[in-house]
């Protein structure tokens, strides 16, 4: 994985965006950015619990939702066998719902960082739950997203919640190239959103 050239891509988009809805004064820029930004990632770690499902111990139906078929060809990829569908490409797929919700969450922690100057881009070791537990897992970066806040985003605290994230996105399934890609293209998909006035 590139953390250095997500960190960049990051970054690019970052200024984009505070040229585009620029600071109104230095209290936005030091104290309400900056707490929203960590709200912001809350509620994407949320979306992807939510994605996950596995805590939902009233529902009948606890399966991670990694793949939703394309609505257009029922997920077979083609039509009567010969011509491939184009709006998934020909893969059956329309979406990856846990994957994309990881990956919001990922935009925003790459982004604290680039807020502090503080980038993990050496190799570095994943932090999973004692137990391996997925929920203790998202619990415990929500904790550390707010020792972060706390802390006033040092370097320490921001490698520990760095560290459980990626931890979170091993547990998933998810391989590091597969989160690379995938961040890739919703920075794509974010760069058209500000293009349109989103």
């Amino acid at each position: 994985m590139n953390l250095e050239k997500m960190y960049e891509i990051q970054a690019g988009l970052k200024a984009r965006i505070e040229k585009e809805h620029p600071f109104k004064d230095g209290y936005d820029e030091l104290i309400l950015r900056p707490t929203k930004k960590l709200l912001a990632f809350l509620v994407e770690l949320g979306e992807c619990a939510n994605e996950h499902r596995g805590f939902k111990f009233w529902s009948k139906d606890q399966n991670p939702r990694y793949e939703t078929k394309c609505h257009s060809c029922k997920g077979i990829g083609s039509f009567n066998g010969e011509e491939m569908c184009l709006y998934c490409s020909g893969t059956g797929i329309q979406k990856r719902p846990l994957l994309e919700e990881y990956v919001d969450g990922l935009h925003f922690l790459l982004e604290l960082g680039i807020d502090k100057n503080q980038r993990i881009i050496e190799p570095f070791t994943t932090v999973m739950s004692d137990d391996k537990d997925i929920d203790y897992q998202f619990i415990g970066i929500y904790g550390a997203i707010m020792d972060y806040y706390r802390s006033g985003g040092n370097i320490r605290s921001y490698k520990k919640l760095f560290r459980l994230y990626f931890g979170l996105g091993e547990m998933l399934g998810f391989t590091p190239e597969q989160i690379e890609q995938a961040y890739y293209e919703k920075n794509t998909i974010n760069i058209l959103r500000q293009d349109s006035g989103y």
